[in-house]
């Protein structure tokens, strides 16, 4: 069967066994820290408002949503989303996530181009998603035509180059909101001493996430481009 070999199945499973392996340990350090009481008192939804008031953005609402590890920023109608326990947690873990999600409304506020470079290429990436879902599951039920191979590769590969442009786009965005949270959670005192190393730690592992599907994505995108090299040698 042509595109699924075992040198691609063994790439994909070992970012899949990486991959799972930084989540647990983010969940891991992410339940710990909830279980450490802020010292400031602060809820979640407390710190969310204060770093928005502390950086002059008074449009933006911080709301309660459903789910664990939910928490994000959404910029279509300015709202800054936090999963129940966050939203109410007055905890070390509750406040670097709080923080690092206001760090994406301080991002769109200053149009920092990284974050508008992403979301220019979010429909590119749905699309591409989507289409890469179809086109393996028809190569899974129906095989390659040997004569159509070389275009249904080329195909793929630029639809991974999209998926592969928004993973990499993503580690700045990821990277600087939680270097805008870590600076503001010290100069402000909510995290203080080893609290401040906790939220550090707390989100370095969440940055952990991102480096691996970029690097997951970068590696399967060269895997399609030296088979498809290969195929026309």
């Amino acid at each position: 069967m042509y595109g699924f070999d075992l040198s691609y199945m063994i790439m994909i499973g070992f970012f899949m066994l990486i991959g799972w392996l930084v989540s647990r340990r983010l969940k891991n350090v992410f339940n710990e820290y909830s279980q450490i009481a802020l010292s400031s008192g602060l809820s979640g939804k407390e710190v969310a408002e204060k770093m928005l008031r502390d950086s002059n953005i008074f449009d933006v609402k911080v709301i309660s949503v459903e789910g664990q590890l939910t928490d994000h920023y959404n910029p279509l109608d300015k709202t800054v989303n936090l999963s129940h326990d966050v939203y109410h947690g007055r905890s070390i873990s509750a406040a670097a996530v709080a923080a690092h999600e206001c760090g994406h409304a301080v991002q769109h506020a200053t149009a920092y181009t990284w974050l508008g470079l992403r979301s220019a290429l979010v429909p590119a990436v749905n699309f591409s998603n989507k289409a890469m879902n179809y086109i393996f599951f028809a190569m899974i039920i129906f095989g390659a035509i040997s004569s159509m191979y070389n275009q249904i590769l080329l195909v793929i590969i630029i639809l991974q180059a999209a998926i592969t442009l928004f993973s990499l786009v993503t580690l700045p965005v990821e990277i600087d909101a939680s270097q805008r949270a870590l600076v503001w959670l010290n100069t402000s005192r909510i995290t203080k001493g080893e609290e401040q190393q906790q939220a550090t730690t707390a989100l370095k592992w969440a940055a952990g996430t991102y480096v691996v599907a970029a690097l997951a994505s970068v590696t399967t995108l060269l895997y399609f481009v030296m088979q498809y090299m290969g195929k026309r040698d």
